[in-house]
C-alpha cells in the first residue's frame, strides 16, 4: 500500500472529488471561467477543512462525456482550475477526464502538479453510455513517462454506467489492469454514481491482486464510510458529501466534516 503512503502520507485515504461545473466545449458551457474556478475553489477548501487526505477533480458538468478526447476546452478549463486549486490547498490532488480520457488527464496533471489520476476504462473495453470505450493502457502510461513520471495510476475495475465486453472476470480484469496495464491502484463501484460497491466485488478484486491498494469509488454514506474503510484501503467520496447528498452540487462542509469523522471513527 505504500503508493497511498507516499501520495496521502496514510495507508488509507479519504479523497473528495470536486465535480467542475461545465467547462468550455461542453454541450452545458454558458457561465465565465471565474464562475468555474469560483465554485472549485471552494469545494476543494471544504475537503480540506473537513479532514480529507486528498482530492480529485472531475469535468462532471461536461456531460453528455465524450467516449474519446475530452476536448480541448475540457483540458484547458481543467488544467486552469486545477492549477489554481492546486495553489489554494495543501492535499494532493488528482484528475479525472471523464469519460475515460486517461492522456488528457496526465497532461492536466503534469501541468498542475498532479499526483494521481483515474482513468474510468485502463485496460479492455466496456460498453457504456458513451458507446464502446477501449483501454488504452499504453498510451497513457507512455504519457506518463514522457510528462509526469511517478504519476500514480487509479483504475477503474468494472466501472460504474458501463459493462465489460466480452466473458471476463472480475479477477481477471483486475489482474490485467494491474499486471499488464501497470495500474498503481484499483477502484471499486457499484451500478452508477452514488450506487454502493458490492463488498463481495471488494474482496475478489483485493484477494486477485494482493499488495496493491484497492479503494471504493462510488456509493459510501457517512453512515457506512468507517465500515467501508476497514475493508478498503480508501474511500472516493462524491455525492454524500454535497448538498442534498447529489452529486454536481456544491461540497456541504457540514457533511463532509461528518463523513470524514465517522469514517476515521
Amino acid at each position: 500500500m505504500a503508493v497511498l503512503e507516499t501520495i496521502f502520507g496514510r495507508q488509507k485515504a479519504l479523497i473528495g472529488v470536486v465535480h467542475l461545473e461545465s467547462l468550455p466545449g461542453s454541450p452545458g458551457w454558458g457561465r465565465d471561467a471565474g464562475a468555474v474556478v469560483e465554485r472549485a475553489l471552494a469545494d476543494a477548501r471544504a475537503i480540506e477543512e473537513a479532514g480529507f487526505d486528498g482530492l480529485i477533480l472531475e469535468n462532471f458538468g461536461d456531460a453528455p462525456f465524450a467516449r474519446a478526447f475530452a476536448g480541448r476546452g475540457a483540458v484547458a478549463g481543467l488544467a486552469a482550475a486545477g492549477a489554481m486549486v492546486a495553489e489554494a490547498v495543501d492535499l494532493p490532488v488528482g484528475v479525472n477526464v471523464l469519460r475515460s480520457d486517461g492522456r488528457s488527464a496526465v497532461a492536466v496533471a503534469a501541468a498542475i502538479g498532479g499526483r494521481f489520476i483515474r482513468v474510468n476504462v485502463h485496460t479492455g473495453a466496456a460498453v457504456t453510455d458513451q458507446g464502446i470505450i477501449q483501454g488504452e493502457a499504453m498510451e497513457t502510461m507512455l504519457s506518463v513517462r514522457d510528462m509526469s513520471p511517478g504519476l500514480a495510476v487509479f483504475a477503474d475495475v468494472f466501472v460504474k454506467h458501463a459493462a465489460p465486453l466480452g466473458d471476463i472476470s472480475l479477477e481477471q480484469s483486475a489482474k490485467d489492469a494491474v499486471e499488464r496495464g501497470l495500474a498503481s491502484a484499483l477502484i471499486v463501484t457499484g451500478e452508477a454514481t452514488g450506487s454502493p460497491a458490492a463488498s463481495e466485488h471488494l474482496i475478489r478484486v483485493k484477494a486477485a491482486v494482493p499488495g496493491t491498494p484497492v479503494l471504493v469509488g462510488s456509493g459510501v454514506t457517512a453512515e457506512t464510510a468507517g465500515a467501508v474503510l476497514g475493508e478498503a484501503d480508501g474511500i472516493i467520496v462524491g455525492s454524500a458529501i454535497m448538498e442534498s447528498g447529489r452529486a454536481a452540487n456544491p461540497i456541504d462542509p457540514g457533511r463532509a466534516k461528518t463523513f470524514a469523522e465517522a469514517a476515521r471513527g
